[in-house]
C-alpha cells in the first residue's frame, strides 16, 4: 500500500440495461469525476468491457488521478469469488462472463464484482440515509426490484451470493406473472415493468377511465410507470388508484421484511420511488397496521439520500476493502 487507505481514491462502476456509470470516489463517498454512456446496442460484454475501460480513462485524465481498486455493480446473479457474471436480466448475452478478470486486466488494480443494488446497500449503509444502522433492509423499485440486507454490521450475502432478492418475494400466491418463474412477486406488481403492464390492462379495460393515460403517453401500448408518475401529478383518478394499490402490494412486501429481519431502518429508493415518493408514505400507513407490533417499535422507513448515485459510490466504497 503506498499511502494511508483514506487518502486513496476507488472507482464506482454501475452497469445497467441501458448505461454504464463510471465514478472516481474518496474515502468519504464524494464524486471526484463521474463518466456516463449508454451501453451499446447489442449489449455485447466485449463492447462494455471496452467502454468501461474507456470511461476509466476519461475519468483519470478529468480528475488527474487515479484509482487503487474497482467495484463494478451489475443486475443478475453474481460469482464475487471468481468475479464472474453468471447472468443478467438486463444484458441477455451475458452468460459467465468473466468480468473481474477482464477488467483486472486491463486496468492493472484489483477488481470486486456483486449484484448492483448489493453495491447501492453497501454505498446508502456508509455514506446515505443507513449511516449509524447496523440492521437494515435497502428495497429498490426501478425496472425491476431488488434489495439488500445488513443484519448485525454484516451484509447478508447468503451460500450462492444470492441474498437479498426481496423483488422476488411472492405477496400474492399465483398472481401476476414475473420475470423469474414465480408469479406473485412482489417485482412483478411493484417494478416499473409491472406498473407499466397493470396501466395498460386497467386503461384496455376501461379506455374512458385511462384517457389520460393514453394521451400522455401517445398510445395504450407506450403507458409506462413514468405515465403513471405524470397522471398521478395531475390528479388522474385511474393513476391515483394504480398508485394506492401499487403502494399496498409494496407494503405487503415491507410487512414480511421486517417480520423476517426486524431491521432498525428500511431504505426505499431507485426510479418508481423517486418518480411517485407518495408511495414511501402510503406504504408506511399500510405497514404499521400489518406487520407484527415488536419489530415496528423502533423501525424507521427512509427514502435513499444518494439517488442515481448510489450504484457508484457503493462500488466504490466496497472497493476499498481491497487496498
Amino acid at each position: 500500500m503506498q499511502a494511508n487507505n483514506s487518502q486513496l481514491y476507488t472507482l464506482g462502476i454501475d452497469i445497467g440495461g441501458t448505461k454504464i456509470e463510471t465514478a472516481l470516489v474518496d474515502a468519504s463517498g464524494v464524486i471526484l469525476v463521474s463518466h456516463y454512456q449508454l451501453i451499446n446496442p447489442d449489449k455485447s460484454p466485449v463492447l462494455a468491457i471496452q467502454n468501461i475501460l474507456d470511461s476509466v480513462q476519461i475519468c483519470y485524465r478529468e480528475s488527474g488521478k487515479i484509482a487503487f481498486a474497482a467495484g463494478i455493480g451489475v443486475a443478475g446473479q453474481i460469482d464475487k469469488i471468481h468475479g464472474m457474471v453468471k447472468s443478467s436480466p438486463n444484458l441477455p448475452d451475458w452468460k459467465n462472463v468473466a468480468l473481474g478478470a477482464e477488467l483486472h486486466a486491463g486496468l492493472g488494480i484489483p477488481v470486486s464484482v456483486n449484484n448492483d443494488v448489493r453495491m447501492i446497500t453497501w454505498g446508502e449503509w456508509r455514506h446515505g440515509s443507513g449511516i449509524g444502522a447496523n440492521d437494515l433492509v435497502c428495497l429498490f423499485l426501478g425496472t425491476g426490484a431488488g434489495g439488500g440486507v445488513v443484519s448485525g454490521g454484516n451484509l447478508l450475502e447468503g451460500h450462492d451470493n444470492t441474498a437479498g432478492e426481496l423483488g422476488h418475494m411472492t405477496i400474492v400466491a399465483g398472481g401476476r406473472q414475473c420475470h423469474c418463474p414465480n408469479q406473485g412477486c412482489l417485482e412483478a406488481y411493484c417494478g416499473g415493468w409491472a406498473i407499466a403492464e397493470r396501466a395498460q390492462d386497467a386503461a384496455r379495460a376501461n379506455p374512458e377511465a385511462g384517457k389520460t393515460l393514453i394521451k400522455l403517453a401517445g398510445n395504450l401500448e407506450n403507458i409506462t410507470a413514468i405515465t403513471v408518475s405524470q397522471a398521478y401529478a395531475k390528479g388522474d383518478f385511474l393513476a391515483m388508484s394504480l398508485v394506492k394499490d401499487t403502494a399496498r402490494y409494496l407494503a405487503a412486501g415491507m410487512v414480511s421484511i421486517v417480520n423476517a429481519f426486524n431491521p432498525q431502518l428500511i431504505i426505499l429508493g431507485g426510479s418508481v420511488i423517486q418518480g411517485i415518493p407518495d408511495l414511501v408514505l402510503i406504504a408506511e400507513k399500510h405497514l404499521r397496521t400489518m406487520a407484527l407490533p415488536t419489530p415496528l417499535n423502533d423501525l424507521r422507513i427512509s427514502s435513499a439520500a444518494l439517488g442515481n448515485q448510489a450504484g457508484v459510490i457503493g462500488a466504490a466504497a466496497l472497493a476499498r476493502r481491497l487496498i
